[in-house]
This record gives structure tokens, sequence and C-alpha cells, in this order.
């Protein structure tokens, strides 16, 4: 697995926060921090998974049904991108 374009880390940045409708955290988004859960300092929930899914769906033409795939997928910058990477190629 390569590393995923910094390019394309900073647009699923971008679109997570305009779909969840959310400012990055002070200092800034790492690619490898957690985007759900108590940990997350975004504090995304499941109506914000749902949002951000359907605008990759949107923009990527990548579906994401299956909901455990999904939080995987999801479970940080790092890990979507190469997800979308994978499906994507």
């Amino acid at each position: 697995m390569h590393t995923p374009d910094p390019a394309f880390i900073q647009a699923l940045k971008q679109l997570i926060l305009e779909a969840a409708d959310k400012t990055e955290p002070a200092g800034g988004l790492a690619d490898d921090e957690i985007l759900f859960g108590p940990d997350s300092r975004l504090q995304l929930d499941s109506l914000d998974a749902l949002q951000v899914s359907m605008a990759i769906q949107k923009r990527y033409g990548v579906r994401m049904p299956d909901s455990k795939e999904t939080r995987r997928a999801l479970a940080s910058l790092s890990t979507l991108a190469a997800h979308l990477a994978e499906r994507l190629s």
C-alpha cells in the first residue's frame, strides 16, 4: 500500500469538514487522528458518517453500503484515503 497523495488527503479533509458542517480543530487535523467517538476532537456521530459517506459517493462515485466497512474506512483521514485509493484504482 502506498502513501496517499497529500493533496488527496487535504481534499478528503475539506469534504469531511464540509459534509459534517464542522471547523478544523486548533492545530489542524492529523492524517491518523480518530474522526469518530469519544476520543475524536471533531466528535463526529452516525449522522455525520452518513453525510460524509453520501458526499464521498457524490464526489468519487464510491458507495459505502456496509456499516462496518464504513466505520473502518472513516476511522481516520489516512484510512479513508487508503480505502478510496483501493476502490478508485
